[in-house]
């Protein structure tokens, strides 16, 4: 089979299983509490984590290769576009999952300011998913793709950051995601200070 040919086919995989567990997430929520709004909270919450999971499977995935050079971190890498693409079909679940909870329970809100990052943040996520292909690269360039996604990778783990450190200082119940975040920044800081050397991806 040639790379191509495989890569294509781990990408497809990589998706199906991607919307198989969102589907089963929902499922089972309404399962469990019903189509209401016990099941939506437990779909945001579900589908938080997931998409946390997602997002730094592909923002370390260049740091743990040069790291560890291993079959997995080079299957990571091979599909660090897609890991993301993953990433964004779990959060854009979760948005309708949050827009869904704002209709069925009133004295739900969001703030102003949750409201212009968060927002900025889905723009940023479906700009990043339009250009995860490699038309897109043509059509923007090198530079200014590069720029985007790495802008918008800082943009999301910033966010990411300020929902769950914080909340991981009250609860242990988030230091699970609080330890994720951390340790991703600590590989790209790791990584970086790392000689630069070319690591085959096949």
């Amino acid at each position: 089979m040639s790379s191509k040919l495989r890569k294509r086919g781990e990408a497809r995989t990589l998706l199906s299983v991607t919307a198989a567990l969102l589907a089963t997430v929902v499922a089972h929520a309404v399962l469990l509490h019903g189509a209401g709004e016990e099941a939506t909270r437990l779909v945001i919450r579900q589908t938080a984590r997931i998409s946390l999971l997602l997002f730094a499977a592909s923002f370390s995935a260049s740091s743990l290769l040069l790291l560890r050079p291993a079959p997995i971190t080079r299957w990571m890498m091979r599909n660090r576009r897609y890991l993301g693409l993953g990433f964004a079909l779990s959060h854009f679940v979760h948005l309708a999952a949050i827009l869904t909870l704002a209709r069925l329970d009133s004295s739900f809100e969001v703030d102003t300011v949750t409201k212009i990052f968060g927002g900025g943040a889905y723009v940023i996520i479906a700009a990043m998913a339009a250009t995860s292909f490699d038309g897109a690269v043509r059509l923007l360039g090198t530079r200014n793709w590069q720029r985007l996604h790495r802008f918008g990778s800082y943009y999301l783990l910033v966010l990411f950051a300020n929902s769950y450190l914080p909340r991981a200082a009250e609860s242990p119940t988030y230091l699970p995601a609080a330890v994720i975040i951390v340790g991703v920044v600590a590989l790209r800081a790791i990584a970086a200070r790392r000689p630069k050397v070319r690591t085959a991806l096949a």
